[in-house]
C-alpha cells in the first residue's frame, strides 16, 4: 500500500470517530508524505497543529495507524515553512524573547481552550491563519459580533499564540485606553508635552502587533480618530509585520460616526463574524464547563438540555446558568443537581414560551410530527406508535414548559399524574442514549414559539 493509499485510509477512520468540528480543524487538510525507519512525517497546515496533534491526539493517530499498517511508528509533524527551511523548529522549542513588554493578555485565553462549533468556526480558522503570519494574512482583521460570544478569547487568543511563538512586540489593548492614553497628553497644558508625545508614539508605533477592542469608543472621540489613523498607518505602511486587530457588535462599515478613511482602511483585510451558539456548541460549552469543574457527577443529562434549551443567546449566559443552578443546589443543600432544582433556580433566567396553550400547542407538534391524533396522545392506547408520542409530549410539557405534573396530567386525558411522571423519566433515560431521539426533541421544542 503506497502512503497516499495508507493516508487515505487513516482519514476515513479518523472521521468516523471524530465529530465534523474536529475532524475538519485538525485534520483536513494533513498528509502523510514520507515512510521512512518507522518513521511517518506528516504535513500539516499551521504550527499549532503541530503542538496539538503532539499533545492531545498522538495517541489517537497511533492506535488507527498501527490497525492500517500491522506497524508501530514514531510522529513527526511538519508545516510547510519547515520543509523550505534547513533547520526545523519544534514549536515546543520557542521561547518568548521579549518577554518584559506587558502585552495585557489573559494567558487562560488560548486556540486551545476556544471551544469550535458552527457558529465560530470560520472566524477561528482565521484567527489562526492570522496568528500563523501576522501582518502578511488578512492584514487587518475585524472580528465583529454580540457580546459574549468569544470575540475576546480569540483576540487573546491570537496574541498568546505570537507571543509564544516568536519575540514580536505584541499589544491588546481597549479603544478607550487608547484613548486615554492619548488625551493624557493634553491633559496639563502648562507642561511641556513633547516628552508626553514621544512616549504615546513609542508605546504604540514600536509595535508588531496592535490589537484594539471595542473600536466603537472611537466613534465619539474625534480629535483621537486622527491619532488612530495615524498610528494604522505608520504600522501597515512601514512595519509590515505590524497588524492590526478590531472587534465590534457592528460591522465595520457600519461604524457611521467613525471618519471614512478608517472605515475604509478597516475594509483592507478581513472581517468576520460571530454568530450564537447552536445547541451542539452550547451542549459542548456546558459539557466543558461543568467536567473543568469536576461536577460530572452531579448534573443529569437532562439539567443540562434545559440549560442548553433555555439559554441560547451567548456564551457568557450559559456560564452563568451553570453557575447560577450550582450556587442554588449549594443554598438548598442539595446533593445532586436535578431537573426540579435547575428550573427553580433559572426561574427568571430563560425563555418562556407564548402560546396561549402551551400544552396543547405541544401536542399539535408531535401529533403533526409523528403522524398520530391529539385524541390517541390523550387515550388510553398502548400501541408503541402512540405511546412513544404521548410521552414525549409529556417530557416535554414537563422539561421545556414547566408545567406542574397534576396539570400536564389532566390535560392527557384525566390521567394520574404518577403516569406523566414515569413518562418523563422513561424519555429522559431514552435520550441519553438514543442521540436520533434527542435531535428530535430538538427539533419539536424549536417549533414552539418563546420569548424572552
Amino acid at each position: 500500500m503506497d502512503i497516499d493509499s495508507i493516508w487515505a485510509s487513516f482519514l476515513k477512520k479518523a472521521k468516523e470517530e471524530l465529530t465534523p468540528i474536529l475532524y475538519d480543524m485538525w485534520f483536513d487538510e494533513t498528509k502523510l508524505i514520507e515512510l521512512n525507519d518507522n518513521v511517518a512525517k506528516i504535513l500539516v497546515p499551521m504550527a499549532l497543529h503541530k503542538k496539538h496533534l503532539k499533545e492531545n491526539y498522538y495517541d489517537f493517530i497511533e492506535r488507527i495507524f498501527t490497525d492500517i499498517t500491522d506497524s508501530i511508528f514514531k510522529f513527526e509533524f511538519y508545516t510547510e515553512d519547515d520543509l523550505n527551511n534547513e533547520t526545523i523548529i519544534d514549536i515546543d522549542e520557542v521561547g518568548v524573547i521579549n518577554n518584559t513588554f506587558d502585552s495585557n493578555l489573559n494567558s487562560k485565553y488560548t486556540f486551545e481552550n476556544f471551544i469550535t462549533g458552527i457558529s465560530n468556526k470560520f472566524a477561528k480558522a482565521t484567527a489562526l491563519a492570522v496568528a500563523e503570519q501576522p501582518g502578511i494574512m488578512y492584514n487587518p482583521l475585524f472580528i465583529y459580533g454580540s457580546s459574549g460570544l468569544g470575540k475576546t478569547h480569540l483576540m487573546h487568543a491570537i496574541g498568546n499564540f505570537i507571543k509564544e511563538n516568536s519575540n514580536k512586540k505584541v499589544l491588546y489593548v481597549t479603544s478607550e485606553k487608547f484613548v486615554d492614553d492619548f488625551l493624557q497628553i493634553y491633559r496639563n497644558k502648562n507642561e511641556n508635552n513633547f516628552e508626553a508625545v514621544d512616549s504615546f508614539k513609542k508605546k504604540y508605533r514600536e509595535l508588531d502587533v496592535l490589537m484594539i477592542d471595542d473600536i466603537q469608543y472611537l466613534e465619539s472621540a474625534n480629535k483621537t480618530q486622527q491619532e488612530f489613523f495615524n498610528t494604522f498607518n505608520e504600522l501597515y505602511s512601514n512595519n509590515k509585520n505590524s497588524n492590526v486587530f478590531m472587534m465590534d457588535a457592528k460591522i465595520a462599515g457600519d461604524l457611521k460616526k467613525l471618519e471614512e478613511r478608517l472605515r475604509t482602511r478597516f475594509n483592507w483585510g478581513l472581517t468576520v463574524n460571530i454568530l450564537p451558539p447552536d445547541y451542539q456548541l452550547r451542549m459542548n460549552i456546558i459539557n466543558k464547563k461543568i467536567e473543568a469543574n469536576n461536577m460530572s457527577n452531579i448534573f443529569s443529562q437532562d439539567v443540562k438540555e434545559y440549560i442548553a434549551n433555555n439559554c441560547t443567546s451567548d456564551i457568557r449566559t450559559l456560564e452563568g446558568a451553570i453557575t447560577r443552578v450550582v450556587a442554588y443546589s449549594t443554598i438548598m443543600n442539595s446533593n445532586e443537581i436535578n431537573l426540579d432544582i435547575a428550573i427553580e433556580a433559572l426561574h427568571d433566567f430563560t425563555k418562556t414560551p407564548i402560546t396561549n396553550n402551551n400544552i396543547k400547542k405541544v401536542m399539535q407538534i408531535v401529533s403533526n410530527h409523528y403522524n398520530v391524533t391529539i385524541d390517541d396522545l390523550k387515550g388510553k392506547k398502548r400501541n408503541s406508535n402512540i405511546t412513544i408520542p404521548r410521552q414525549i409530549a409529556m417530557y416535554i410539557s414537563r422539561v421545556y414548559l414547566e408545567e406542574s405534573l397534576p396539570k400536564i396530567a389532566s390535560e392527557f386525558g384525566g390521567k394520574d399524574h404518577t403516569t406523566v411522571m414515569h413518562s418523563v423519566d422513561k424519555i429522559k433515560k431514552e435520550v441519553e442514549k438514543d442521540e436520533n431521539l434527542n435531535i428530535d426533541i430538538q427539533r419539536l421544542v424549536n417549533q414552539i414559539q418563546w420569548k424572552k
